[in-house]
């Protein structure tokens, strides 16, 4: 096992594109971390960086108390796993498993005894003389995360290795990777654009926004205080509700805001550092962390319903409020018997749940 550290690592491209921007990032010594974000956001060139796939233009990388920037991606002590299987298709799943043994000049008993205690770990010991293609998708991915067990490295990479992989299994394989990260408790960085599996997956979440790191820290730490309107925006499902609204008071009550409605004030509380009145700013609550009340005299933040989705445990309303692009999604107790698509409602967020962000999309701290 290894501790991973990097100092303002930055990727640039030839051409001037910088698509790595001064990272800086801790991982610690047998923690399962996540990167997480959006398509082209980086999370994947700094993954391939770690493993020597990718040259550091700037910065430095250290595994453990070594610095790897000049060291070889097998030197590195790193086994990566992919998105693809990359399984040899004339090889069984053994020799597949044992393939970088093989080529290491072990001996046939260690590589034998190497794959056999992977197999075990991974349930798949009566699997070791089936070839690729008479194996089904999760299986083949046991099979090349087998393959980098083998190597015992420091430090395991995956790269959005559940994508291939319905629904279903990839559920399974999710319990499955929490399972062995307990087992061989080794550090592990995982990638991916999904944020249920960052959620499930991840003692910590890094996550990612266009060559930066917007914001770390343990899942539901972000999930309940997001520092940014991207954050808050890319994790949970549904996302957090964004409502714009205006600063329309701050004194000793506290800072209050007013939506572009003009349907009543919201008290947040006293806040450190609170914008000026009349400053933009933007509410965000949950969908979970929202009253719905029938009737357009009642107080709150005006709308129509706008679509009911029925999901088995929850029922999800839309709700299309004025001077807001996206409707607020308030979620429901599946069997809740909400209003008609076209009602007439008022939402009441929880004022002691909910995050106020300034006009720079940055979070604004309650005061102690």
């Amino acid at each position: 096992m290894a501790s991973l550290t990097l100092k303002q690592i930055r990727k640039t491209y030839d051409g001037g594109a910088e698509v790595i921007k001064g990272i800086d990032l801790e991982v610690r010594d047998g923690e399962f971390m996540v990167f997480v974000g959006p398509s082209g956001c980086g999370k994947s060139t700094l993954l391939r960086m770690i493993a020597g796939l990718e040259e550091i233009s700037e910065g430095e990388l250290f595994i453990g108390d070594q610095c790897v920037n000049d060291v070889s991606p097998s030197d590195r002590g790193v086994a990566m796993v992919f998105q693809s299987y990359a399984l040899y298709p004339h090889m069984t799943v053994a020799e597949n498993m044992g393939f970088a043994l093989k080529l290491a000049k072990r001996s046939k008993a260690e590589v034998a005894a190497a794959v056999g205690r992977a197999a075990e770990i991974l349930q798949i010991s009566a699997l070791l003389d089936r070839k690729p293609k008479a194996l089904s998708g999760g299986q083949r991915q046991r099979v090349a995360i087998g393959r980098a067990i083998v190597r015992q490295p420091k430090v395991f990479l995956f790269d959005e290795p559940l994508s291939n992989l319905d629904a279903a299994l990839r559920v399974q394989m999710r319990t499955e990777l929490s399972r062995l990260h307990r087992e061989l408790g080794t550090t592990m960085i995982y990638v991916t654009h999904d944020q249920v599996e960052a959620m499930t997956l991840g003692q910590r979440i890094a996550v990612f926004n266009a060559g930066h790191v917007a914001q770390v820290g343990e899942p539901m730490a972000l999930y309940d205080n997001p520092a940014n309107l991207f954050v808050a925006g890319f994790l949970g499902s549904p996302k957090m509700n964004l409502v714009p609204v205006t600063v329309s008071a701050n004194d000793g009550d506290g800072l209050r805001v007013r939506a572009h409605d003009g349907a009543g004030e919201f008290a947040l509380g006293p806040r450190a550092l609170a914008p000026a009145i009349g400053t933009a700013a933007t509410l965000g609550f949950r969908p979970d962390q929202v009253e719905l009340v029938a009737g357009a005299d009642a107080s709150g933040l005006h709308g129509r319903v706008d679509l009911v989705e029925r999901l088995g445990d929850a029922t999800l309303v839309h709700v299309q409020c004025a001077g807001q692009a996206a409707p607020v999604i308030v979620r429901l107790p599946g069997h809740a018997d909400p209003l008609a698509a076209g009602s007439q409602v008022a939402l009441r967020p929880d004022l002691s749940r909910s995050r106020l962000f300034d006009s720079a999309g940055e979070a604004l701290q309650r005061s102690a």
